[in-house]
């Protein structure tokens, strides 16, 4: 990856130049950032740098063999672990060695994708992937050599918040005491999630949401019209993987607005209304038979999209960024709805679903009371 075409951040790009050339490098580094920030492209290119001994600020004029190697990510000391599960391809003990091919694919399609895109890509999107144990082992196995070329390892461990508690214990040593010139870098969306163990053992280096104007030439770049790719520019608030899927219309937050929309109207229907109540009935059975990720994105969204509504309620009306593309919703009709007496209880209720679908619990129950629920605070008066 070259720096080059990482999307803006440049002062983290001469950060870590910097940090390279100056033979500063800190053996464990956390980088987090929103969806679609760049971390990944962000860390390839580091990888890529720190490999193969690039000077001057790009992966370009060095090494050409070693650059090639990167690029393609079949680099002998460069290393990846991230979230998997069994599968139709591997039946048990799936470890990120199993996904191999996929990975590269996924890297090179769509590096700024999130994680249902990965495990859509590797047919999980059903399941809850994770970093295991059996990954931390092969981890450990995989560092504990020599450099096969003599100079750094490194591991790249994407969306470090998914690891489980053993496979984080297990690592932990590593990070402690790694052997000499082996670099990790944790990437994160979710910094809170990962033990502190291992989060006060890492050098932290935060990512904003990309510029919007940053967003916008690139998009430009790629042929939208200048009026067009500003519209998605704003509307993907830094994410350039949501602004993607808008620009092809692929974007999942389409399906959630539908989903969205139905929810809340029949929701305001329900009060002393049989008959939509049963709408509510059937609203959470649809959505129960989605994968547990797509629930979890889709209450994710819908969290996001309350406090926009709070926002609008009360004129911050700049800051707003989504827009609803279902015919007859209007959010700035829906926003005096949503205010002081009610959004405290209606993001705790959201979030109390978000944490009982990641612990397995039955989604058609969840939903169903979550609709109930929601039914009563919509309808609580203001001040």
């Amino acid at each position: 990856m070259l720096f080059k075409n990482v999307l803006g951040l440049e002062h983290i790009k001469n950060h870590l130049v910097t940090t390279a050339e100056t033979g500063r490098v800190a053996h464990a580094q956390l980088f987090v950032g929103p969806e679609g920030s760049g971390v990944l492209p962000m860390a390839l290119a580091y990888a890529q740098y720190l490999l193969c001994g690039n000077t001057g600020g790009e992966n370009e004029g060095g090494n050409m063999a070693c650059n090639t190697k990167c690029q393609s990510l079949t680099h002998p000391d460069l290393h990846f672990a991230f979230p998997v599960s069994n599968s139709d391809k591997v039946k048990s003990h799936a470890v990120s060695d199993h996904f191999l091919d996929e990975w590269r694919q996924f890297v090179k399609e769509q590096p700024y994708g999130n994680l249902f895109d990965w495990y859509r890509l590797i047919g999980i999107e059903k399941k809850q992937g994770q970093i295991g144990v059996d990954e931390a082992q092969d981890v450990v196995k995989k560092l504990s050599l020599k450099s096969y070329e003599g100079g750094y390892k490194i591991l790249i461990v994407w969306m470090a918040e998914k690891m489980n508690v053993s496979a984080a214990n297990k690592l932990l040593k590593l990070i402690e005491e790694p052997p000499q010139k082996t670099v990790l870098l944790l990437l994160a969306e979710e910094e809170e999630q990962i033990i502190n163990t291992i989060r006060s053992r890492c050098q932290i280096l935060h990512f904003p949401p990309l510029a919007e104007q940053v967003v916008t030439d690139e998009l430009i770049r790629q042929g939208v019209n200048q009026t067009e790719a500003f519209a998605i520019a704003q509307e993907a608030n830094g994410n350039f993987n949501k602004a993607l899927d808008l620009m092809n219309k692929d974007s999942e937050d389409l399906i959630f607005e539908r989903w969205f929309v139905q929810w809340v109207r029949s929701a305001f229907k329900a009060k002393g209304n049989k008959g939509a109540i049963q709408e509510l009935i059937l609203w959470s059975d649809e959505v129960s038979k989605m994968g547990r990720e797509v629930q979890k994105q889709f209450l994710n969204y819908c969290l996001s999209l309350m406090r926009q509504a709070l926002l609008l309620n009360y004129g911050a009306k700049e800051l707003v960024h989504t827009k609803i593309h279902v015919e007859g919703f209007d959010l700035n009709k829906f926003a005096p709805f949503v205010h002081e007496n009610n959004i405290l209880d209606i993001v705790k209720e959201l979030e109390t679903a978000i944490f009982h679908v990641e612990r397995n619990g039955n989604p058609k129950l969840i939903f169903t009371d979550l609709s109930i629920k929601l039914t009563r605070l919509l309808h609580a008066k203001t001040a």
